[in-house]
C-alpha cells in the first residue's frame, strides 16, 4: 500500500496561476515600496526605477533609495509566498522563476543585458531574503502540530 502522505497531483494550471499571481505581488508591492521611497525623498516615478538596470547604485541617494525599495519587496513576496504557494519545498522554484522573469522583464527593456555589479548584488540578495523568508513562514505552518482528537478524552 502507497502512502499519502504529502502526495499532491502535477496541476500546471495551479501552478501558472501561482507563478502569475506571485509576479504580480512582486510588481504591485514593488510599485508601492519605489513609490512611497520617491514621495518621501521627492523623486520623480518611471518604469525606469524597476526596469533599468542602471538606475540601481549604491553611489547616490537615490540609487539607495530603490534597492531599499527592493529589499523590502523582498519581505512582502516571502508572505505572498507562505499565502498562496504554503510550501516550503517550492519556495526557491518559485523566487527564482519571479527573478528571472524581472531578469528577462529588465533585458528587454532596456536593451541590454543588466551588467552592473550593484544590479546582481542586489537581486542575488533579494532571492536569499525572500526564499529564506517564505521558507522559515511556511515550515512553522508545515510544522504546527496535528489535532489527532476532537473529542473529550475519557479514562475507561
Amino acid at each position: 500500500m502507497r502512502s499519502h502522505f504529502r502526495y499532491f497531483v502535477w496541476d500546471p494550471l495551479l501552478l501558472i496561476s501561482q507563478i502569475l499571481t506571485i509576479q504580480a505581488v512582486f510588481y504591485v508591492s514593488l510599485g508601492v515600496w519605489v513609490f512611497v521611497t520617491d514621495t518621501i525623498s521627492g523623486y520623480s516615478q518611471s518604469l525606469d526605477q524597476i526596469f533599468l538596470y542602471k538606475a540601481i547604485s549604491v553611489k547616490d541617494l537615490h540609487g539607495r533609495c530603490l534597492a531599499g525599495s527592493f529589499l523590502l519587496n523582498s519581505l512582502c513576496c516571502s508572505l505572498a509566498l507562505w499565502h498562496f504557494v504554503q510550501r516550503t519545498k517550492l519556495c526557491l522554484d518559485f523566487t527564482v522563476t519571479a527573478h528571472l522573469i524581472h531578469l528577462c522583464l529588465c533585458w528587454w527593456y532596456s536593451s541590454a543585458f543588466p551588467s552592473t555589479f550593484s544590479w546582481w548584488l542586489l537581486n542575488i540578495i533579494c532571492v536569499t531574503i525572500m526564499c529564506v523568508c517564505a521558507e522559515f513562514l511556511c515550515m512553522r505552518t508545515e510544522m504546527k502540530a496535528i489535532p489527532l482528537s476532537m473529542g473529550v478524552k475519557t479514562d475507561l
